[in-house]
Order: C-alpha cells, then structure tokens, then sequence
C-alpha cells in the first residue's frame, strides 16, 4: 500500500504563517523589532496593467519578498526569500539581488518554508546589535 504524503504549502501559505506567527503577542514580547518586518510585494502573477503600473512605480524582478530593517551582526538588515518546502527555484534576477545586497551591507538569505525563515530570523535577532 502507498502511503500518501501531504501536500507541500505554498510559498504563499509559508509567508503568511511567518507574518502569523511574527504577531503572537508572546513572540512579539521577546522580539520587539519583528513590528518591523514587512512584505515586498514583487512576486506573484499579475494582469497586463497591473503589472504595468507596478513596474512604473519601481517593482523590480528578483527582489527579495520580506524585508527585516534592523541592524545586527555588522549587517543593515536581513531580506528573505521564501521558497516552497520542495521545489523551490531561485531564479537569475534573485541571484542578482541576493549577491548585490550581500555586497551592500545586508544579509539576504533563501529559507525553504516557515520552519526555516522563522529559525534564520530568529537566528539573525540574536545576533549583537550594529551601531
């Protein structure tokens, strides 16, 4: 007999347990600065004209979904990239950005699901505060 496995979340299903989860008022208690984490709404499919008006107003391809503005570890901030469980592909443009805004002082790092971005941000809080 096989055995059925369950479906793999979304990557939009791990973003939002992650926003979830960063607003329990318990967790928000030990990390204050999650109040500043916030979503960069780059990805996703769009209409014609949608996609249109976001690009004029400075969409760009390849940038990370979630910003964290807080300075730790000698870093300006983290990006994350949230990809599915499995078969998550980083493509070129976030390659891109990745390396550039390593380049410029943040971290910017790819997390496979909730578990993984919520232990990386957890990491990355308890580092030594910059300056």
């Amino acid at each position: 007999m096989k055995r059925l496995s369950a479906p793999v979340p979304y990557e939009h299903v791990e973003q939002t347990h992650l926003f979830q989860w960063a607003a329990i008022p318990v967790v928000r208690q030990q990390y204050p600065e999650l109040e500043m984490m916030f979503a960069i709404p780059n990805g996703g499919a769009r209409t014609g004209i949608a996609g249109a008006l976001m690009k004029a107003e400075g969409v760009k391809k390849g940038v990370p979904d979630i910003l964290l503005p807080v300075k730790r570890g000698g870093h300006s901030g983290l990006f994350v990239e949230m990809k599915r469980r499995k078969h998550g592909v980083v493509s070129e443009d976030q390659n891109w950005w990745i390396a550039n805004l390593e380049e410029n002082g943040f971290m910017a790092v790819v997390v496979k699901g909730f578990d993984e971005a919520r232990t990386m941000i957890e990491w990355y809080l308890g580092l030594e505060k910059t300056t």
